[in-house]
């Protein structure tokens, strides 16, 4: 909930497969005033933490693959590249490609550094501007960028 007690968002957990040591987050729908926000982040950053304490090895992300604000947001947060499933489903009569991207066990403690190293108040001067991109913090940890971004 947002100071005013409005809603700013949801995220969940989505094809939870514990004997496969995956999940999912997804339908992750921010307000205008919480998009790209420390908040917001950090919701993204509990989620993905919780899991890998969880004992979850693999932390996934998918998308419409014509969605390039999901798409990039995927990289922003550290998820690696992995694909296109072509023609994937069918949504509101039109095929859909689904774009895959994931994190894993062993690149979580570099990701987990990006997010806290951003997440500090040092990172933010008096009006709440970031001085380091969170995306500058994750590029180096991800083994395969998006070739349409």
């Amino acid at each position: 909930r947002m100071e005013d007690g409005r809603l700013g968002g949801t995220l969940s957990l989505m094809r939870i497969k514990p004997a496969a040591g995956s999940i999912e987050t997804g339908w992750l729908t921010f307000s205008p005033r919480l998009q790209r926000t420390r908040e917001a982040t950090e919701a993204v950053y509990q989620l993905m933490r919780w899991s890998f304490e969880a004992g979850y090895r693999r932390f996934e992300w998918k998308c419409d693959a014509a969605n390039h604000r999901s798409r990039r947001a995927a990289e922003r947060f550290g998820f690696s590249y992995e694909g296109v499933f072509r023609q994937a489903t069918v949504v509101k009569g039109r095929n859909r490609d689904t774009a895959w991207y994931a994190c894993i066990d062993s690149e979580w403690p570099a990701l987990k550094e990006a997010f806290e190293t951003w997440l500090e108040a040092s990172n933010f001067d008096a009006s709440g501007t970031q001085r380091q991109r969170l995306g500058d913090l994750t590029a180096s940890i991800l083994a395969c960028r998006d070739p349409m971004l």
